[in-house]
């Protein structure tokens, strides 16, 4: 038995990366897993087959979570399949995409965050949890300066946390917990592939001043690790190179 058996998540923006690696190791403790993606199909597709293979449960679903169709259909879908809600991973973001509106990474790194949650909470009994996924890069924003290239995403993602604790009052009164996972750069994310192809050789460097940068993987244990983990909500888990951020 899995620390998550019988229990359902969501895991945003699951179709790749960091949340396709979530959503595996939470099928693997058992949960049923609504993988979101908001144009790739079959790398979702792909996610969703691979926990069925191992065993579990999971289904893919479309959204666009700056819209609100696709937050309902991503609640929905966690409804419709599997009869419940009991955890929110937050791990969706961007903002250095080609060819998006001006303030698109505040729609999707705050608003799409707080509506995401609004429209869960709705349905997530006491004791279920919600984790957001963030940066040091984000979190530290307002005391440590970021790349330029990354300076709007930073502050957009700031801007989310900033939000989502805003409501940790009436997530308490519902018995709900809310847990925020801060990693330094990722190896091999769209997001350092981004900033390394805008600003060359900035992955390199934040590798020497850190020591180790963690991998996709490795940062998906710890994000999925807080799922379960006695903490108090509100807690900040800081995963790797937190030092440089708090001297």
């Amino acid at each position: 038995m899995g620390k998550l058996e019988g229990k359902t998540a969501i895991v945003t923006g699951s179709s790749r990366g960091i949340g396709a690696e979530v959503a595996t190791l939470l099928a693997g403790e058992g949960a049923a897993v609504v993988v979101n993606y908001r144009q790739k199909a079959p790398r979702a597709n792909k996610v969703v087959s691979g926990i069925e293979e191992a065993g579990g449960r999971a289904a893919a679903v479309a959204g666009d979570l700056t819209t609100p169709e696709g937050v309902n259909d991503l609640v929905h879908c966690a409804l419709d399949n599997f009869g419940g809600l009991d955890v929110l991973v937050l791990n969706a973001s961007g903002g250095m995409e080609g060819g998006m509106e001006e303030d698109y990474a505040l729609k999707l790194n705050r608003d799409a965050q707080v509506d995401t949650l609004n429209a869960a909470v709705e349905h997530m009994p006491a004791g279920s949890r919600v984790v957001f996924v963030t940066s040091h890069q984000s979190h530290f924003i307002h005391t440590v300066p970021t790349m330029a290239e990354y300076e709007p995403v930073a502050k957009s993602k700031r801007a989310g946390e900033d939000a989502l604790r805003q409501m940790l009052p009436a997530l308490e009164e519902k018995g709900i917990s809310l847990v925020v996972v801060s990693g330094d750069m990722i190896e091999g994310t769209v997001t350092s592939k981004l900033l390394d192809r805008s600003s060359p050789g900035a992955i390199e460097a934040r590798r020497a001043e850190a020591g180790r940068l963690y991998s996709v993987e490795e940062f998906a244990a710890e994000v999925a690790k807080a799922v379960t983990a006695d903490v108090e909500s509100g807690h900040t888990e800081y995963v790797g190179g937190a030092d440089y951020f708090t001297k």
